[in-house]
């Protein structure tokens, strides 16, 4: 089911959508109650990984169908999103983040608002959002706006999901968190909310985001097939 825009299409929708399908409170509640949490994670991951899959190879074999012509100097707002995108990513790797999977217990720790959770609670899913909103800049064939533009729907969509999920599932162990930290980054900052925790983000996890940004934009001609120089 490949090599037309109708099959990215629905490999978009099948991705985009089964998250927000699978995700919705009452329908995860019942699976859950019905095949347990772990085989719900489990299912929930392999079909993940399988929508993903289909996704990326019916991208690659879309049609190229051009819908407008970018500007030349878009090609610099890549250059610029993505090393913040790749800090993102790199700093939110946290599986102890209550924006992932948590135990009730974990709430209790009076830690838990640290790193980049100080920024904004849902930094993976920005640095999501980020590259895709970065990428539609650039690419203005209609392959490319479905592939980025449901991606970014997925990211910032599903940041009101996630948000939706935990206060359903945790209630008021989750409010403390949610009252502390924010969605757009550096407003519970801005709010006195919360400060910034430089020291839990570090240098090492900040050189290590830029690590990973300068390996993917050496790597972009290999991986996407054009150059992300700027030229």
């Amino acid at each position: 089911m490949t090599g037309s825009l109708d099959a990215l299409f629905a490999a978009v929708v099948a991705f985009v959508g089964g998250h927000f399908l699978l995700g919705w409170p009452s329908i995860r509640a019942l699976l859950i109650e019905q095949i347990g949490a772990n085989r719900f994670r489990a299912i929930f991951s392999l079909a993940a990984i399988v929508a993903m899959v289909w996704m990326v190879m019916a991208y690659g074999a879309a049609p190229y169908l051009p819908v407008w012509e970018p500007p030349l100097w878009t090609r610099w707002i890549p250059n610029i999103v993505m090393p913040v995108a790749c800090v993102l990513l790199v700093c939110g790797y946290n599986p102890f983040s209550p924006t992932a999977m948590m135990a009730e217990e974990d709430f209790e720790d009076p830690h838990l608002v640290r790193g980049i959770l100080t920024v904004t609670r849902h930094p993976v899913m920005w640095a999501i959002g980020l590259w895709a909103l970065a990428h539609l800049t650039v690419r203005g064939d209609a392959a490319s706006m479905m592939l980025f533009g449901g991606l970014a729907i997925l990211a910032f969509a599903g940041m009101i999901k996630i948000d939706a999920k935990k206060r359903a599932e945790y209630g008021a162990k989750w409010a403390p968190f949610e009252l502390s930290t924010s969605v757009i980054p550096f407003r519970a900052i801005l709010e006195g909310r919360c400060k910034l925790d430089w020291n839990g983000i570090g240098w090492l996890r900040l050189g290590g985001g830029l690590l990973l940004w300068a390996g993917l934009h050496g790597a972009h001609p290999w991986i996407a097939g054009v150059s992300a120089v700027p030229v």
